[in-house]
């Protein structure tokens, strides 16, 4: 990988060895890729169209003493098998989230899904959804509500063709270098940008193509408001998915978004330490008992 794609020996080492990529089978010849540390509380983190499971890192080394905080790699991300089918929808992936907890053992969790991740927890935290008894807070941060409704069909189909001509264009590589900086706000330092664009250029062609397919042809809002309490949260200078498209997701959940102050869109990049305290205070809201 070109030396501007790269992480440094010491942080590839250090990834490794707090937060190492694990292999696990979820049956039907499928496996998906996770990292996790930490004990507690399973945190399960779903990451967004153009990351993957280390973008997690420094939050869950953050979380790790109060929490069991587990990032998958989303099928045809990392070594995650893809899904079988060329235009998966939410439910889709939820369905693939269910048969990790339950290859993992785990009844209950604490949901987190950024950006299209979003999308995918939604789906799975709907009334009758595949998780809706399993998880015990769900937390949305920047998220991704796609083009999916048929008002915004038009749109869907100009980002689509938009993303796949760059991908055509330019690869994996060169789009990560084109798209990664508008992930971050102007106060990312120069570390944290070559992590966001070291996270994207690692993205493979057909799980890319299927994550584009499922933004351009679903809507989070079909799936709001989930069966458990949620949090709604969004990087205070995010542009792409501003505060203004997320607090129609929040006023759809009937919360009140919150803020992620001197953030764009991939906060828990860019300010791990706000995100893990937000989640932290999710944490503890989840385990209080119910009024």
């Amino acid at each position: 990988m070109p030396d501007d794609l790269s992480l440094p020996t010491a942080e590839l080492d250090r990834l490794h060895a707090l937060f190492g990529v694990q292999r696990i089978d979820v049956g039907g010849g499928n496996v998906v890729a996770v990292r996790r540390c930490g004990q507690g509380l399973p945190v399960v983190c779903l990451h967004g169209i153009g990351s993957g499971s280390a973008s997690w890192v420094d939050v869950a080394l953050l979380l790790g003493d109060r929490a069991e905080v587990i990032a998958w790699d989303a099928p045809g991300y990392g070594e995650s098998t893809p899904l079988p089918m060329a235009e998966p929808r939410a439910t889709d992936y939820a369905q693939r989230v269910r048969e990790l907890l339950d290859a993992l053992g785990i009844d209950r969790c604490m949901l987190v899904g950024h950006s299209l991740g979003a999308l995918t927890a939604a789906a799975a935290t709907q009334a009758g959804g595949v998780l809706a008894g399993r998880v015990a807070r769900l937390v949305l941060i920047s998220p991704a509500r796609g083009y999916g409704a048929p008002d915004r069909a038009a749109q869907g189909a100009k980002v689509r063709d938009e993303r796949l001509a760059t991908l055509a264009q330019l690869g994996i590589e060169g789009s990560a270098r084109q798209r990664s900086g508008r992930l971050l706000s102007a106060h990312a330092d120069e570390a944290t940008q070559r992590r966001v664009r070291w996270n994207m250029a690692r993205l493979n062609e057909h799980g890319y193509r299927q994550a584009v397919a499922l933004l351009c042809g679903d809507d989070l809002l079909r799936y709001l408001p989930p069966a458990m309490a949620v949090d709604v949260a969004v990087g205070a200078l995010d542009v792409i998915t501003p505060p203004e498209a997320c607090a129609e997701v929040a006023q759809a959940c009937g919360v009140t978004l919150q803020y992620i102050e001197q953030a764009g869109h991939a906060s828990y990049v860019e300010r791990p330490q706000a995100v893990a305290a937000l989640l932290a205070t999710c944490l503890d809201k989840a385990a209080a008992p119910a009024a």
